[in-house]
């Protein structure tokens, strides 16, 4: 309720008016059987009094209006209110999840967010729409019909209490063992998600390696997981109408029976008898709107605990150091010293291990490594991606940890490894960078990263739309688009993470050029996978197994260092081979 409880208050107005309105539509319902009693036995059977009709009738047309007005005034508020509050828990959840660091992220699949932001959300807001206009409106349907029934003959309705306690026992055991299973259903919804999403983002490898036949058994695989646990959760909920159904009928039935003899006997009217069996209908029928809501509560349960596992997941990066918003980076200074890191933190071994370097601002570093050497990995710990372990990182400095995230990322500007571009425009692409960015300021980081020339062969040039993640522009052209991007941004560090692996040799001396000319003040971390990337570099780190073996200038590397050497040397074979 904590959690929630800020949601409900901003819009308790319409979570009172709901329910408050659902109680006159409930109290018209109650009475309206009465005064058909009093209709039938006093105005018809007994005194055949017209005016008393009429004036019977009046009233129960009159109670009709409160009811039916009642009634849409209640759902009407009562929907507003659940549709609100499942729209603010939506937007809380989705704000929490962009505060998520990647570590954060690292504990949900990405089907799973996505089944938590829609699929529960909705569970959540559908409970919450039935709970407002049932919740209230059922128990005091059944508390009002129990006291009409026995107002009007006591022995009669006395039937109703042994029929109530055995309803209410067969509920709870439906609850408690549809709750797990509709858990488990909730988890394969999660899993049919992130095979979809998986599936469909990656569907051209799908189609180059032809897998299709093998990624069409591992959706059906996992749709077939999601439909027997659906079935195996529903079967309860199918059962519950049955159950109430058999009881209805056999309690209306001994109402009949009992009530008939009573009418033979001349010791009830037929009118009393007609509203004792309208109000069991009423008391059986709110039993089984309760049972339903609390089936259906028990979805909701567990969406509701899979939503707060997000909302109530400690974010592992804040930036609540006093003092944090005023610092800026303001020359790019970067210096490890003794840091180390790793993922998975019951693992033994490091992904890196104390790593120590310095590199001053404005200056360039490269960093090459076989794969898996934890090159990446370095980098993502400069605007704080993920946190070391131990050991510090400074930027002019001071240490990482003492700037605000926001201050921090805007001073660095990076293009990882994998480039994503988002639908929309080249332009609305490129503002990321800038969102205040003139034409002329777009074009010119565009010409430094050597994309301007192929935009501008576009036909509809910067206003060209972008499916989703860049599907219509080639991998060396997606490349240099979020290079644009960065450089919009005008960072103190750019960091490029193997950024140019798609661009050809040429381009890619024009783009180092550029760097050298127009960037003189921006510390440079170029990590590349070919030493013409990076042997003008300032500095060279040379990693293996996620330690420093080299560190200098490419020709003091080249002297000295075996590590370097065979890189070197291995790629200048393959480059004459070529040749």
């Amino acid at each position: 309720m904590k959690t929630y409880g800020k949601f409900i208050k901003k819009y308790k107005l319409f979570f009172i008016l709901g329910p408050l309105l659902m109680l006159t539509e409930v109290g018209g319902e109650i009475v309206l059987p009465k005064l058909m009693a009093g209709m039938i036995d006093e105005g018809i059977l007994t005194a055949h009094n017209m005016d008393f009709i009429v004036h019977q009738a009046l009233t129960m047309l009159l109670c009709i209006l409160i009811q039916v007005s009642g009634g849409i005034g209640g759902h009407y508020f009562s929907v507003r209110a659940a549709v609100n509050f499942s729209s603010d828990i939506r937007e809380e959840l989705f704000n929490k999840i962009q505060t998520f660091s990647f570590k954060n992220i690292d504990e949900f699949s990405t089907g799973s967010l996505v089944t938590r932001l829609t699929n529960d959300v909705t569970q959540v807001m559908n409970i919450t729409r039935m709970g407002l206009i049932m919740a209230v409106r059922s128990p005091a349907m059944l508390i009002g019909g129990v006291i009409m029934a026995f107002s009007i003959n006591a022995r009669l309705a006395s039937v109703m209490l042994i029929m109530i306690p055995l309803l209410g026992l067969s509920i709870f055991i439906i609850m408690r063992m549809a709750l797990p299973r509709f858990d488990h259903m909730q988890k394969s919804i999660d899993n049919l998600n992130s095979k979809t999403q998986e599936n469909i983002t990656n569907v051209r490898v799908i189609k180059s390696f032809v897998r299709r036949n093998f990624e069409i058994d591992k959706f059906n695989e996992a749709s077939a997981q999601l439909r027997d646990r659906t079935l195996s959760a529903m079967k309860l909920v199918v059962c519950t109408m049955p159950v109430m159904t058999l009881a209805m009928n056999i309690t209306t039935i001994v109402v009949l029976w009992r009530g008939g003899n009573l009418v033979v006997g001349n010791e009830m009217l037929v009118g009393s008898l007609s509203a004792i069996v309208q109000y069991t209908t009423q008391i059986l029928s709110s039993l089984m709107m309760v049972s339903m809501m609390i089936i259906s509560s028990t979805r909701a349960i567990a969406s509701i605990r899979r939503i707060s596992e997000v909302l109530n997941t400690e974010v592992d990066l804040t930036d609540d150091r006093a003092g944090a918003k005023d610092k800026t980076v303001t020359n790019g200074d970067i210096e490890f010293r003794n840091v180390y890191f790793k993922y998975y933190k019951k693992l033994k071994t490091y992904i890196l291990e104390n790593i120590s370097f310095k590199i001053e601002g404005g200056k360039t570093l490269g960093i090459v490594g076989s794969t898996g050497s934890g090159k990446s990995s370095l980098v993502q710990l400069i605007p704080r991606l993920y946190d070391a372990d131990e050991g510090e990182i400074l930027i002019d400095g001071v240490n990482v940890r003492d700037y605000s995230l926001y201050n921090l990322r805007e001073g660095v500007g990076m293009v990882l490894q994998k480039n994503v571009l988002f639908s929309g425009t080249i332009e609305d692409n490129l503002r990321w960078g800038d969102k205040d960015a003139t034409m002329d300021e777009i074009r010119q980081n565009a010409g430094y990263a050597q994309a301007d020339g192929f935009i501008s062969n576009f036909t509809d040039g910067y206003n060209m739309e972008l499916g989703q993640g860049g599907v219509n522009v080639s991998g060396g052209q997606k490349q240099r688009l979020c290079i644009a991007r960065a450089l919009l941004k005008k960072p103190k560090i750019l960091i490029l993470d193997d950024s140019t692996s798609a661009v050809d040799t040429a381009t890619e001396a024009q783009i180092r050029k550029t760097f050298a000319t127009t960037l003189k003040d921006t510390t440079k971390i170029i990590i590349a996978q070919r030493i013409s990337s990076i042997i003008d570099a300032d500095k060279i780190l040379v990693l293996k197994d996620g330690k420093i073996v080299g560190e200098g200038t490419h020709s003091e590397l080249l002297k000295a260092n075996s590590e370097y050497q065979e890189i070197y040397y291995s790629q200048m074979d393959r480059e004459k081979e070529v040749s």
